[in-house]
C-alpha cells in the first residue's frame, strides 16, 4: 500500500517480499534480495502473498510450512517472518497516519525440520530489527551478509559444539541438566556464543516450574566449586570441575552415532529427545515421592528408580528443590538421599 519496500532472504535458498496491512489484500511484494532462481522466486513470492491476504503472519512470530517450488523440484521447508523496523516502528506509532514499509524474510531448508530451530530464528530476526537499517547503503554491507548467514549462525552451533567436544560432550550435558555455572575460557568469539547457545538449548528451562529453575541455579551458584572450566585453549577442550552419569553418557554416544551424518537438524532432534526423557523421570520420580508418602514399598521403588535411571544425582536435586515446603515429600527425599550416599 503505498510506497512500500520489499524485503529479504537469506542463503539455504531464500527470497522474499514485504507487505503491509496483511489482513488486506491491498498490498504489493516487492524483492529486495534473494538468491533463489527467478521462477522459484516467483512461487514463493505467490505462497507469501497468500498467506498475507489470509492474515496469517503475525509481526515478529516466525512460521514454518512447506512449500512446492519448481526448483528444486520437491517440497522445502520454509520458515517465514513478517516484521517492521523498529524506528519505523515507532514513527508510525506517533504519526498514525504514516504507512510504513513491512517485511517477510524467507529461510529454505531440506524440510520442515527448521520448526526446531523456530526461536533461534526469531531471535535471528529480532536482533535484524533492532540492529539493521533496511537501506539502500546498508543493504549490501550489512543486511545481505546477516541474511545469508542464517544458516551458520542460527542451525548450527549444536553441530559445532558436538564436533568440538566429542566424547566430553558429556560433561556439557550434565551441566546443562543440574544447572552448573559454566565458565568459558580462551575461546574465539563464535566459540563461546555456540557453547552458552547449546547450554541454553539443552536445559530444562520452560520446561520445568520457574521458582525450581532460579533455586537450582542459586544452589549450584552458590556451590563455587561446582562451576565447571572450559579451557578452548587446545585442539580440543579441557574441563575442570565437570561431572557426568550414565544418563548424560548414554546420550552423549546418541549425539555420536548421529554425527556421522552431519545433519544440524538431527542434532536438535536428538537434544529434544534428550530433555522429554530427563522430563519423563523427573515426573516419574514425583510420582513415586507422592506414593512413598504413606507407602514403604513406593519408597523403595523411589530409589530402585533412581538407581536405574542414570541420573540420579540431578534428579534428586531437582524434586528436592521442588518439594523444600512440603514437609511429607520432604523427608521422603531426605532418606532418599541417605540411601543414595550410602
Amino acid at each position: 500500500r503505498s510506497c512500500q519496500q520489499g524485503a529479504d532472504s537469506g542463503d539455504g535458498s531464500p527470497g522474499s517480499a514485504a507487505a503491509e496491512t496483511p489482513s488486506s489484500e491491498d498490498f504489493s511484494l516487492s524483492l529486495l534480495d534473494t538468491n533463489l532462481p527467478a521462477e522459484a522466486e516467483t512461487e514463493l513470492r505467490s505462497f507469501i502473498a497468500k498467506r498475507l491476504t489470509k492474515g496469517a503472519l503475525f509481526e515478529g512470530m516466525g512460521n514454518v510450512a512447506s512449500v512446492g517450488l519448481s526448483v528444486p523440484e520437491y517440497k522445502v521447508g520454509c520458515y517465514y517472518c513478517r516484521f517492521q523496523q523498529e524506528n519505523l516502528l515507532d514513527m508510525a506509532t506517533l504519526e498514525s497516519d504514516i504507512n510504513a514499509p513491512e517485511y517477510v524474510v524467507c529461510f529454505l531448508g531440506g524440510s520442515e525440520k527448521e520448526d526446531t530451530f523456530r526461536l533461534e530464528l526469531d531471535k535471528y530476526i529480532q536482533s535484524l530489527k533492532t540492529n539493521l537499517a533496511l537501506e539502500q547503503k546498508t543493504l549490501e554491507t550489512c543486511v545481505k551478509p546477516y541474511l545469508r548467514s542464517w544458516f551458520e549462525n542460527a542451525i548450527c552451533p549444536i553441530q559445532r559444539v558436538v564436533q568440538l567436544f566429542q566424547e566430553k560432550l558429556a560433561f556439557l550435558l550434565h551441566a546443562a541438566l543440574s544447572y552448573t555455572p559454566v565458565e568459558v575460557k580462551n575461546a574465539d568469539e563464535r566459540t563461546e556464543k555456540d557453547i552458552s547457545r547449546f547450554l541454553a538449548a539443552a536445559s530444562l528451562q520452560g520446561l520445568v516450574q520457574e521458582g525450581t529453575m532460579t533455586s537450582l541455579c542459586i544452589v549450584m551458584t552458590e556451590e563455587q566449586h561446582k562451576s565447571m572450566i572450559v579451557d578452548c585453549s587446545g585442539p580440543q577442550p579441557q574441563l575442570h570441575n565437570a561431572g557426568s552419569n550414565r544418563f548424560c553418557e548414554d546420550w552423549m554416544h546418541a549425539f555420536m552415532n548421529g554425527a556421522e551424518g552431519g545433519n544440524p537438524f538431527l542434532f536438535r532432534q536428538i537434544l529434544e529427545n534428550f530433555k522429554l526423557k530427563a522430563i519423563q523421570d523427573i515426573n516419574n520420580l514425583k510420582r513415586f515421592i507422592r506414593q512413598a508418602e504413606m507407602n514403604h514399598y513406593a519408597l523403595f521403588k523411589c530409589y530402585m528408580f533412581l538407581k536405574n535411571c542414570g541420573s540420579g544425582d540431578i534428579l534428586l536435586k531437582i524434586v528436592k528443590v521442588e518439594h523444600a515446603e512440603m514437609p511429607e515429600a520432604r523427608n521422603v527425599v531426605t532418606v532418599l538421599e541417605e540411601f543414595m550416599r550410602e
